[in-house]
């Protein structure tokens, strides 16, 4: 009710924990809060949060138009619900080492266990789309750096996204990758590789938890938990998977009503309002309410 029984900092403890068994871990992306309760219901591993997701629910495109506040917010009522570890997607940082620093420090504040940073320019573009423009490995490993060094709780997870396979070699790409976790990177996140061979070789290179991303219509192959585990993948997210299912379905019974003028055809696919009051704990609340309210006063208070 109301919060996650568990506390940010054990949420830190619980993805720290999880990911030092080398197990493979599923964190679906969750962009509302009641989707986050939905994916700990269901068992999953923890949740993810994508800045590309939080931009189109906002009317945007993923090109880098929201602000920390924005992100740091939804992100954090996102969290505050669910009792699994909850990783958002921090684009570039907001800005230069001092503006990543700040970024840190604001999630922490608003309950998240993780984030990564990528290396491409501001405004970015998202990391399954053509002709990004990187910026130099300085420029990326300072921003790591500040992340890592602005962080005051060492269980917050540093992780660093390259998005330089769309651009570059794979060798080029495991060479930044190297330096990444060298600045303090706790975590790698390597977008947008063409085969299942590519992410085995990331996964070779570095000592670290490797993230795979299964995003739908993107440049990599939807591959299952099992032929990633295989190659040594720790982490899959599947960042708009929800989002674009929950699109498809309100375009599906907006068009129903448009062309029979009631919803009652659709009525059979949606959520019942049994499910919905469980999904919020309404008993809970309800049991919550009636204790403070309907209560004998003790003969010592009355007058």
């Amino acid at each position: 009710m109301l919060y996650a029984q568990k506390t940010p900092a054990q949420k830190r403890v619980d993805l720290r924990t999880m990911l030092a068994t080398g197990d493979i871990k599923q964190f679906p992306g969750a962009y509302t809060p009641i989707s986050a309760r939905l994916i700990e219901e269901k068992n999953f591993d923890g949740v993810y949060i994508s800045g590309a997701v939080l931009a189109n629910e906002l009317g945007f495109p993923d090109v880098g138009l929201t602000t920390l506040s924005e992100v740091a917010q939804r992100a954090g009522q996102i969290a505050r619900v669910t009792n699994l570890p909850a990783i958002v997607d921090a684009d570039t940082g907001f800005g230069e080492p001092m503006n990543v620093a700040r970024t840190i420090q604001e999630f922490e504040e608003y309950g998240l266990a993780g984030c990564h940073i990528e290396d491409q320019f501001n405004p970015k573009r998202c990391g399954h789309l053509d002709n990004k423009n990187m910026v130099d490995l300085e420029t990326a490993t300072k921003r790591i750096r500040a992340a890592a060094e602005a962080r005051r709780d060492p269980n917050f997870l540093i992780m660093a996204r390259t998005d330089l396979r769309g651009t570059s070699s794979l060798e080029e790409t495991i060479d930044r990758i190297k330096a990444l976790v060298d600045a303090g990177a706790d975590a790698i996140f390597p977008e947008a590789m063409k085969d299942l061979s590519e992410f085995e070789a990331v996964c070779k290179a570095v000592d670290v938890p490797v993230l795979a991303n299964m995003t739908e219509f993107g440049k990599s192959e939807l591959f299952t938990k099992e032929q990633l585990a295989a190659v040594g993948i720790n982490m899959i997210i599947y960042p708009v998977t929800l989002l674009r299912s929950s699109l498809g379905a309100m375009e599906g019974v907006l068009d129903t009503i448009a062309s029979t003028g009631t919803q009652e055809g659709y009525v059979d696919k949606m959520l019942t309002r049994a499910r919905l009051y469980d999904l919020v704990d309404y008993e809970a609340y309800n049991q919550f309410d009636t204790g403070i309210f309907n209560f004998e006063v003790p003969d010592l208070f009355k007058s």
